[in-house]
This record gives C-alpha cells, structure tokens and sequence, in this order.
C-alpha cells in the first residue's frame, strides 16, 4: 500500500535538485515594464543519467543532435534551457552554439558536468548567444527559495497560457517515502508522436537504472502520446527524467503511477492550454479489434479539424465523427457503431437516435468546457483514450504572426 500527496515546490520539491529562471532578453517585455523570464536551468547535487524520450520528426533542434552526440550514456548536472528560439534547422552551427554556450556556462561554474541544453520557439533561426550567455550571470544555482520553481516554470514558456507544474510526495507501507517534481511547456505544434512539448521531471526515488525508461515510455503512451491540439509535431519535443535515489526509497507500482498521475496532469494542461482552445476532450475508443485500431481511431479524431471546429462551434455534428472513424482506415461497421456525448447515445448500432431533444441535449455537453467523446465499434477488446480541444479564430490569430 502507498499514498500519494500532492505537495509544493515543483520541479524543486525532490531533494538534491535546484531550478530557477531569469531574464535573457529573448522575449519582449511585458506590459508592466518588467523583463519576462525567459532562461531557465536545472542543477542537480548528484551528476546522473538521464532517461529520455524525444521527437520522432526527422528533423530534431540542434539541442536533441548535441545531446545525442555528447551527452547521452554520461553523467550530467545541469541543464540549461531556453524560449523563444527553437534552435532547429540550424545544422551543424546550431550544434557548435550549443557547444559554446555550454562551453562558457563550465567556464563560470566549474561544478557543472557534462551539461544538457534544451530549447523551445521559433525554428530557423539561429540562437542569439550572447544574451544567453550573459544571463549566467543572474543563476543563483543554490538560492532554492520558495518561489524558485514557479520563475523556472515560468520561463520555458512561449505561447503558453500559464505554467505547467507539479509536485507529489509517495509515502510507502514501510514508513519511507520519495517525491516527484515537474515543469513542462507546450501549447501549439501539439501531435501525438511525443507532441511538441518541452518536459523535465526530478525525483529522489531510488529508481533502478533498468527500469527507468521502461515505466517512463508506459506513462507516455497514455499522457503525452495521447494528446493534440493542431496535429503539427514539433522538432524539439523532450521529456527528460532525473532520478537521483536521495530518499533511499522505490516500489516500481507506487512510482510508476505517480508518474503516470504527472505526466497526466501535465498532458491535460497543455490541451487545456492549446492555443485559443476553450474545450478539453477526451475521444475514447472501445470495441476495436486491437488496441493498436483503437488508437489510430482515437487519435484520428484528436487531430481532425473537421472535429475540432464542430467542438468550437458547439455543434454535436455526430456525422463528423462517424466519418473521421471510416477514414481512419480501422476495422468498423455501421451496424456496430455508437457515438455518444458524455452519456448522450446520438447514433447507436446502425440507429440514428439524433432527435431535437437529443440534439439540445448533445449541444449541451459541447458548451462544458471538459467532455468526453464516446464512440464503441462494437468488434473487439480494443481501447484507447485520446485527448484533444477546439480549434477556433485565436488559434489562427496567434500562428498568423508567431515570430513576432
């Protein structure tokens, strides 16, 4: 038995770790006159490797190839992480600028190893150095105070609307106990294939070296590879886990689903926060013949823009999700589907049951701001639940001029 406790201090709360952002100058200022925080960085007392997961789109931020090259099967202690550039399609220059800022961050603090860089913004660009690394001068690596994790959260955003963060704290049957902290971004450019996201997670949970990437790859499956907000894959999307086994204490199934309860929480922020999106849904799948159609199924739904403009609209336009299932090419039938809206069956097993009266009640479900879309193919033991929003004028309006 075991108990999971949702506590403060973020991506801060594990012990051993230390995070905090400042100001670069890459973003603009904000309306009050105040520089935005827009570096941030992750240190930990103890080098360790990292387990991580990354983009699968075949042209990966410069950050992505230098870790690849450099970093990864070493230890590491210190993670250096920017917005507003994204440092991709930058080629083997974007690697050389990850290597001298890194370069000079080892040069001011002689105690970092074998350093991670990660980066978030807009691609083709080239990083502005400089403001980058004069902004080493503004770490205060071991001040931890009480805000401290919330300035990091908040300076790896971009078009986020708010900070994504989470702490809990496990307490085990034996008296022991370990935490969980995380921060992550992501708003726009959200697909599953890991989704365009950035997402780092501290633990101090003894947690063995061959079982860490494992449980980490199972809690993505249904977290951050379940969700979409545009259907676009980003080329820097990250998920880096820091375990540094301070507390002295594991057990695999209270770990694994309190990771599984960040990773979650974190997926749902970032539909919740997709770009404009008012509406958060969940599209699950049952009755499919594998699990694998029930996914293809469900994610098809959570990236088609026929759906998501029905969403925004608050247009219970079954027919819409009906035909995004026949073209997503799994097994199915007329006669064995049903779709419902939260528990209002519109069309069941080859019976349209779409009278006025369940049209008002449909609509009524798509003006909540979280719902669920229910479709049963009526076949197999297949299921999945994917996650997606609405996609309305805002969303156009902020990837019109996002480079500015």
């Amino acid at each position: 038995m075991f108990e999971i406790i949702p506590i403060k201090g973020g991506i801060n709360a594990p012990q051993g770790f230390y995070a905090d952002g400042v100001s670069a100058g890459l973003k603009p200022p904000l309306s009050n006159g105040k520089n935005a925080l827009d570096v941030a960085f992750i240190y930990s007392e103890e080098p360790l490797k990292p387990f991580t997961l990354f983009t699968s789109n075949a042209f990966e931020a410069a950050p992505i190839t230098h870790f690849k090259h450099y970093v990864q099967g070493k230890k590491s202690n210190f993670v250096l992480i920017n917005t507003k550039n994204a440092n991709a399609m930058t080629g083997q220059r974007g690697v050389q600028d990850v290597c001298e800022i890194l370069d000079s961050l080892k040069a001011r603090f002689d105690f970092v190893q074998n350093p991670i860089m990660a980066s978030t913004g807009v691609i083709g660009q080239y990083l502005p150095k400089e403001k980058i690394i004069n902004a080493f001068g503004g770490f205060e690596i071991f001040a931890k105070d009480e805000y401290a994790h919330a300035r990091a959260a908040d300076a790896i955003r971009t078009t986020d609307a708010f900070s994504k963060e989470i702490a809990l704290r496990v307490n085990l049957s034996n008296g022991e106990s370990f935490c969980i902290g995380a921060m992550a971004k992501g708003a726009g450019m959200i697909c599953p294939a890991l989704a365009t996201m950035l997402c780092f997670i501290t633990t101090d949970a003894l947690l063995p070296e061959d079982a860490g990437e494992r449980i980490l790859r199972e809690c993505v499956k249904h977290s951050f590879n379940a969700i979409s907000v545009d259907g676009d894959m980003s080329t820097n999307d990250s998920v880096f886990l820091f375990a540094n086994g301070r507390s002295g204490a594991y057990d695999e199934q209270a770990f694994k689903e309190a990771l599984s309860i960040v990773m979650h929480k974190l997926a749902m922020d970032m539909v919740a926060d997709g770009e404009g999106a008012s509406k958060l849904v969940a599209f699950e799948v049952c009755g499919a013949q594998d699990e694998a159609e029930a996914i293809k199924a469900a994610k098809a739904l959570a990236n088609s823009l026929l759906v998501k403009t029905a969403l925004f609209g608050g247009d219970p336009n079954w027919g819409r999700i009906a035909s995004t299932i026949g073209a997503s090419g799994v097994k199915c039938a007329y006669e064995s589907l049903s779709i419902a809206f939260d528990n209002i069956v519109v069309f069941d097993r080859g019976e349209i049951c779409f009278d006025e009266e369940r049209e008002a009640l449909a609509a009524k479900v798509m003006q909540k701001e979280s719902f669920k879309v229910s479709c049963d193919l009526g076949i197999g033991e297949g299921k999945f639940v994917a996650y997606g929003c609405d996609l309305g004028h805002e969303y156009v309006k902020i990837n019109a001029d996002y480079r500015s």
